[in-house]
């Protein structure tokens, strides 16, 4: 893998399921595991096998289809859940293990009623123990964003020693400042030895609304890995929306950082994760809302018709979407409403247009939304009627 390629580990089948009332059955993930694969995410994890015998057998039958995405499971660090782990996963052409321990003291205290050197032994067992399964073990610091540097750098040196060969550094609380989760991910890329075997994978949660911020922290201090859900779904707030940090990516080169990702399905993947889950997508969602290429104020309008680039940084093309939506409101300039009268066949002189423009504005007042029909019945109310159909 060249060392600007950042490989796309994609939860939505694991993390974003999680979201209440979000459970997809078998076939349904079988269907968005071959989308996820033909859009070119790296890893695609699957499912947590001995949480049910439902995402075992998701685990399995994703394992049996995908051709070329790495298809992992996760676990806790317990023998049994590694174990079935490697069941579930000895169809897939690449598996991996992803298992690890909480590292913070909030957890080693509360959840673990342990110490820090039991954590680290457990951590270095389960890894291990992965390693009889699969060459592909991926160990996660649960809650690293909250846990001391020095300490986490220790469990990543221990994980690496019982052959991890990605390390997942989680704000699994979405707690952490950019600039603190970047500063961290630098720590462990400058102080862990043997650090140069295997990947640093950002995995950030969007409590406070920084997930993809942290994540490009993350890759820009020397990560190599980002996971991330379709539409940023997951528990809580959610997680890192895989369709922003490919497309800062993608809109920054001189990041100088890449992905495997077709960018163009980007659309069509959200719609069909959203109407599989039954979750509606915000209408301002970045790259994906309804709204996100969408202009109704007359000023962007204007600026828009006149050059994409005004005021839309990613050609919607690039992302799946046919056009620019021209949104006719009461905010709405003449040079919209020029723009969309043309489209359903009226070429509008300047003094036609500001006569038609006085009766759009009456209509408008009175509508959220003006749509095609609307124009029809506008034009034809309006005191130039004849002179435009005789035109």
């Amino acid at each position: 893998m060249s060392n600007n390629q950042i490989q796309i580990f994609d939860t939505t089948l694991r993390d974003g399921e999680q979201v209440p009332g979000c459970k997809l059955n078998t076939e349904q993930k079988v269907v968005i595991a071959k989308q996820l694969d033909l859009l070119g995410v790296d890893v695609i994890e699957a499912g947590f096998p001995v949480s049910s015998p439902g995402d075992f057998k998701s685990v399995e039958a994703i394992s049996k289809i995908v051709k070329n995405a790495t298809v992992c499971g996760l676990t806790r660090a317990v023998e049994n859940d590694i174990k079935v782990a490697s069941e579930a996963l000895k169809y897939a052409k690449r598996p991996r293990i992803h298992t690890g321990i909480g590292t913070s003291d909030s957890h080693i205290i509360h959840k673990f009623k342990s110490n820090k050197d039991t954590i680290i032994e457990r951590a270095f067992a389960a890894v291990k123990y992965a390693k009889s399964f699969v060459e592909d073990v991926e160990f996660y610091a649960e809650d690293a964003g909250r846990t001391d540097n020095d300490y986490l750098a220790r469990v990543c040196e221990a994980a690496i020693k019982a052959g991890a060969t990605v390390l997942n550094i989680p704000d699994t609380t979405g707690y952490c400042l950019p600039s603190e989760y970047g500063a961290k991910i630098k720590y462990l890329k400058e102080n862990v030895k043997g650090i140069e075997n295997a990947i640093l994978s950002c995995h950030c949660h969007n409590d406070l609304g920084l997930a993809t911020a942290n994540s490009i922290e993350g890759v820009i201090n020397g990560a190599r890995q980002i996971e991330c859900t379709i539409n940023g779904i997951g528990e809580r707030a959610g997680n890192t929306a895989l369709e922003e940090v490919v497309m800062v990516l993608k809109q920054h080169p001189y990041l100088n950082l890449d992905t495997n990702i077709k960018t163009e399905m980007l659309y069509g993947m959200s719609q069909l994760v959203s109407d599989s889950m039954g979750i509606y997508t915000q209408p301002n969602k970045a790259i994906v809302g309804a709204n996100a290429f969408a202009h109704s104020s007359g000023i962007h309008q204007d600026g828009v018709i006149k050059n994409r680039e005004t005021y839309e940084i990613i050609d919607p093309k690039d992302v799946g979407v046919t056009e620019s939506a021209i949104v006719l409101t009461a905010r709405s300039g003449r040079a919209a409403l020029a723009y969309r009268a043309k489209n359903v066949g009226y070429e509008l002189t300047k003094l036609q247009l500001d006569d038609v423009y006085a009766n759009f504005l009456s209509f408008a007042d009175r509508k959220k939304e003006v749509n095609d029909n609307d124009i029809h019945q506008i034009i034809e109310t309006s005191n130039v009627y004849r002179q435009i159909i005789s035109a």
